[in-house]
């Protein structure tokens, strides 16, 4: 199966929204990406239409997502293209540009910022014996009669 994968530069739109669906947390955003072209003729660049995508986010993507993202922050989001047709409430027929990310992250050409790693969950140690003889090795010998 061929998947269409894009890299989009641009800024949030809206807040991170999160849900659960199953037991996974899903983070949705709006991004708007406005393209620019240099025109020779007038040697001069022209921003184009501002194109609007869906974001959707999957479990600790989606956590982080939540965690670091705010509306007007610019990012960088790399993932799976869809379109989605729909038709609106006045029967118009329209169309969703989405994406499910792979990678998100602040677009360091526009700011700095700072990253946190998010800890791992370790396995817990092994348990140790309780009791009063609790440490004490026995042994035990039986002789027959």
């Amino acid at each position: 199966m061929n998947e269409t994968l894009m890299t989009l530069q641009g800024r949030l739109g809206s807040n991170v929204t999160t849900r659960v669906v199953g037991d996974a947390l899903v983070a949705s955003f709006r991004l708007a990406s406005n393209p620019r072209r240099y025109h020779r003729k007038t040697d001069e660049w022209v921003d184009g239409e501002t194109q609007w995508y869906t974001v959707t986010a999957w479990r600790s993507l989606a956590e982080n997502c939540e965690r670091s993202l705010r509306r007007g922050d610019p990012v960088v989001v790399h993932g799976r293209f869809t379109i989605s047709p729909w038709t609106n409430a006045d029967g118009v027929p329209m169309t969703s540009l989405e994406i499910e990310a792979s990678f998100v992250g602040h677009d360091l050409n526009r700011g700095a910022t700072m990253f946190t790693r998010t800890p791992r969950p370790t396995d817990p140690p092994p348990e140790e014996p309780s009791g009063p003889d609790a440490g004490d090795t026995v042994e035990q010998v039986v002789t027959a009669a």
